[in-house]
């Protein structure tokens, strides 16, 4: 994002901060997102998944960087970023990951990376508590969803995870390290389980969540909350058959 181009805080004055964003026909809420970015973040990362509406232009508009990727699917459009970002001569030291539906408080992205910052922590997950969510913003399946597999990855990994929320802040090169594989729906989660048995550095940091603009493409189908339940279990399990 090239008008951020100065730190407004010194905290951040020489740490490099990418941020990506996976999007699809999100052209009501991305220029929400993007101009609610801390301004200290150095590029805005838009991974235009195939959109039919405006998506692209509105997020260029707001001062994006925006990579398409044809294929649909969460993970196809992350790594799309990613691949964008290894292109680059000067990588970052932290990739943020936020969704475009503006349901995330882009400006609590201050939150997330502190800690990695100040504390050396390598991931970061931003956690959507009950507490700090809006009335309706979360899904009967998806609320289950969370806590069926952080139940499960508490039980076989004790993990300390309480929820898969897509805000999340990792370190560029422990990200790297992680080789990401996912194209679709367990892109959250096999993130988390890698970062276990990388034996990462991380904490959860309550954020609020609200109702998102648009339909949900995965929670607000019957089809795409069932396909995600079954990624997200079958990347459990998986990775609890390679641990024996």
């Amino acid at each position: 994002m090239n008008k951020k181009e100065h730190k407004t805080n010194s905290l951040f004055e020489n740490i490099s901060i990418n941020v990506i964003i996976p999007a699809y026909n999100e052209q009501e809420s991305i220029g929400k997102v993007i101009r609610d970015i801390p301004e200290f973040v150095d590029e805005v990362i838009v991974a235009n998944n195939n959109s039919s509406d405006n998506t692209h232009i509105v997020a260029e508009q707001a001062g994006a960087t925006v990579v398409f990727e044809p294929q649909k699917g969460y993970g196809f459009a992350c790594l799309k970023a990613m691949k964008h970002i290894s292109d680059k001569e000067k990588k970052p030291d932290i990739i943020v990951f936020l969704d475009g539906d503006y349901s995330d408080y882009p400006e609590e992205l201050t939150k997330l990376v502190k800690p990695i910052i100040n504390d050396d922590y390598d991931f970061i997950i931003g956690a959507r508590t009950k507490n700090l969510r809006e009335k309706g913003s979360m899904t009967f399946p998806q609320i289950f969803g969370n806590w069926l597999a952080t139940f499960l990855m508490k039980i076989i990994y004790k993990a300390k995870f309480s929820d898969l929320g897509p805000f999340r802040a990792i370190k560029y090169e422990k990200l790297l390290a992680l080789q990401m594989q996912d194209k679709t729906y367990g892109w959250t989660v096999e993130m988390q389980l890698k970062a276990l048995s990388h034996k990462l550095k991380y904490k959860e940091i309550p954020v609020n969540y609200r109702n998102r603009i648009g339909e949900s493409k995965v929670s607000g189908t019957i089809k795409g909350a069932v396909m995600a339940g079954i990624k997200i279990l079958t990347w459990v399990f998986k990775y609890a058959v390679i641990k024996k």
